[in-house]
Protein backbone atom coordinates (compact mmCIF):
# COMPACT_ATOMS: atom_id res chain seq x y z
CA UNK A 1 0.00 0.00 0.00
CA UNK A 2 1.24 3.30 -1.19
CA UNK A 3 1.53 5.96 1.76
CA UNK A 4 0.23 9.47 0.70
CA UNK A 5 3.18 11.53 1.12
CA UNK A 6 0.70 14.75 0.57
CA UNK A 7 -1.66 14.27 3.52
CA UNK A 8 1.18 13.63 5.83
CA UNK A 9 2.41 16.72 4.34
CA UNK A 10 -0.86 18.54 5.08
CA UNK A 11 -0.85 16.78 8.67
CA UNK A 12 2.78 18.18 9.47
CA UNK A 13 2.12 21.46 8.44
CA UNK A 14 -1.25 21.92 10.39
CA UNK A 15 0.92 20.73 13.85
CA UNK A 16 3.44 22.60 12.45
CA UNK A 17 1.62 26.03 12.17
CA UNK A 18 -1.20 25.41 15.00
CA UNK A 19 0.85 24.11 18.03
CA UNK A 20 2.57 26.28 20.02
CA UNK A 21 6.38 26.39 20.07
CA UNK A 22 6.85 23.96 17.56
CA UNK A 23 9.96 24.55 15.38
CA UNK A 24 9.38 21.68 12.66
CA UNK A 25 8.37 17.91 12.43
CA UNK A 26 9.12 14.94 10.28
CA UNK A 27 7.98 11.29 9.88
CA UNK A 28 10.59 9.01 8.81
CA UNK A 29 11.24 5.50 8.00
CA UNK A 30 13.07 3.72 10.79
CA UNK A 31 16.03 3.18 8.22
CA UNK A 32 16.50 7.03 8.02
CA UNK A 33 14.99 7.89 4.59
CA UNK A 34 12.53 10.69 4.95
CA UNK A 35 8.78 10.55 4.21
CA UNK A 36 7.25 13.84 4.82
CA UNK A 37 8.92 16.87 6.62
CA UNK A 38 8.13 20.43 8.00
CA UNK A 39 11.52 22.07 8.83
CA UNK A 40 13.11 25.28 9.83
CA UNK A 41 15.38 26.57 6.79
CA UNK A 42 18.26 25.42 6.40
CA UNK A 43 17.95 22.05 7.88
CA UNK A 44 18.55 19.03 5.35
CA UNK A 45 16.03 16.88 5.60
CA UNK A 46 17.57 13.80 4.60
CA UNK A 47 20.24 14.69 7.19
CA UNK A 48 17.70 15.03 9.66
CA UNK A 49 15.98 11.80 8.98
CA UNK A 50 19.09 9.97 8.88
CA UNK A 51 19.64 11.30 12.50
CA UNK A 52 16.47 10.59 14.00
CA UNK A 53 17.01 6.87 12.52
CA UNK A 54 20.24 6.70 14.39
CA UNK A 55 18.83 8.37 17.56
CA UNK A 56 16.15 5.33 17.16
CA UNK A 57 17.89 2.56 17.19
CA UNK A 58 20.44 3.79 19.82
CA UNK A 59 17.31 4.64 22.19
CA UNK A 60 15.87 0.88 21.46
CA UNK A 61 19.44 -0.50 22.36
CA UNK A 62 19.53 1.27 25.47
CA UNK A 63 16.00 -0.54 25.70
CA UNK A 64 16.90 -3.62 25.65
CA UNK A 65 20.24 -3.47 27.62
CA UNK A 66 19.19 -1.73 30.84
CA UNK A 67 16.19 -3.43 30.72
CA UNK A 68 13.60 -1.03 30.12
CA UNK A 69 11.54 -2.51 27.92
CA UNK A 70 9.73 -1.11 24.30
CA UNK A 71 10.69 2.41 23.88
CA UNK A 72 7.69 4.83 23.69
CA UNK A 73 9.89 8.04 23.23
CA UNK A 74 13.70 9.21 22.83
CA UNK A 75 13.78 12.77 23.49
CA UNK A 76 16.94 15.12 23.39
CA UNK A 77 16.76 18.68 26.13
CA UNK A 78 19.42 21.20 24.61
CA UNK A 79 19.55 24.90 25.40
CA UNK A 80 17.91 25.93 22.31
CA UNK A 81 15.21 23.32 22.89
CA UNK A 82 14.06 19.99 22.33
CA UNK A 83 13.94 16.91 19.93
CA UNK A 84 11.71 14.49 20.78
CA UNK A 85 10.86 11.67 18.70
CA UNK A 86 7.85 9.36 18.65
CA UNK A 87 7.09 5.47 17.27
CA UNK A 88 4.68 6.52 15.01
CA UNK A 89 3.86 1.92 14.02
CA UNK A 90 6.06 -0.25 12.76
CA UNK A 91 7.34 1.72 9.07
CA UNK A 92 7.66 5.23 10.57
CA UNK A 93 8.72 7.63 13.57
CA UNK A 94 7.37 11.19 14.41
CA UNK A 95 10.27 14.11 15.04
CA UNK A 96 9.26 17.16 16.65
CA UNK A 97 11.85 19.88 16.94
CA UNK A 98 10.23 22.55 19.89
CA UNK A 99 12.13 26.13 21.41
CA UNK A 100 12.64 25.68 25.05
CA UNK A 101 9.40 27.34 25.89
CA UNK A 102 7.12 24.72 25.04
CA UNK A 103 5.36 23.53 28.13
CA UNK A 104 6.26 19.39 27.98
CA UNK A 105 3.00 18.33 29.22
CA UNK A 106 1.20 20.38 26.50
CA UNK A 107 3.52 19.25 23.67
CA UNK A 108 3.00 15.84 24.78
CA UNK A 109 -0.67 15.55 24.13
CA UNK A 110 -0.01 17.39 20.84
CA UNK A 111 2.26 15.10 19.84
CA UNK A 112 0.15 12.02 20.84
CA UNK A 113 -2.96 13.78 18.80
CA UNK A 114 -0.63 13.60 15.66
CA UNK A 115 0.46 10.65 15.94
CA UNK A 116 -3.02 9.57 15.65
CA UNK A 117 -3.60 11.09 12.71
CA UNK A 118 -0.31 10.14 11.50
CA UNK A 119 -0.93 6.27 11.89
CA UNK A 120 -4.11 6.69 10.03
CA UNK A 121 -2.41 7.68 7.04
CA UNK A 122 0.14 5.05 7.07
CA UNK A 123 -1.47 2.34 7.90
Amino acid sequence: MAINTEKLGYILQSFVTTTADIQGAAVVTPDGLPLSANLPGGMDEERVSAMSAAMLSLGERIGVELARGNIDRISVEGNEGFSILTSCGEDAVFLVLASQAAKQGVLMLEIKRAVSELKKVLS
